[in-house]
């Protein structure tokens, strides 16, 4: 078994470990602004989103809550060079595809937001794949056990 030690991960590994752990503690706050919305935050959205807002299923809710918070902790696991890492972002990227299936195929978000509104989705399981090859490469080279 090779030792950690000699195995010391570059300067972009800890780069892109904690620029990832920024990108989801940014979504566990959209979560949280979401998953606790006031009545009068959500009476302050026009009618199209506040319709969004009041028909999202639990379901939805918590595959958006293992997204984010399953994405922070795997994060935080290779900012601590763990393999669970890799675990934790495959958790987190079945999340997000049960919420963005969701939104793609049983909502109304793109009658709401157009096809614009589909940048942000995209861009979150683009990265969602890439931090999962990354962990993977981390694991391969060793910089992470």
């Amino acid at each position: 078994m090779t030792d950690i030690s000699t195995n010391k991960p570059p300067l972009w590994f800890w780069i892109v470990s904690i620029v990832a752990l920024i990108w989801n503690l940014m979504g566990v706050m959209a979560y949280l602004g979401q998953a606790y919305m006031t009545d009068a935050d959500l009476a302050a959205l026009p009618e199209t989103e506040q319709a969004l807002y009041a028909n999202v299923p639990a379901w939805v809710t918590a595959a958006f809550a293992i997204a984010v918070f399953g994405g922070a902790l795997a994060s935080i696991t290779l900012l601590l060079r763990k393999k669970i890492a890799k675990t934790l972002f495959i958790i987190s990227l079945i999340g997000i595809v049960v919420q963005m299936s969701y939104n793609l195929f049983m909502s109304d978000v793109m009658e709401v937001y157009g096809p614009g509104g589909m940048i942000m989705p995209i861009m979150v399981l683009i990265i969602g794949v890439y931090l999962i090859m990354f962990s993977n490469k981390s694991i391969t080279r060793n910089w992470i056990s």
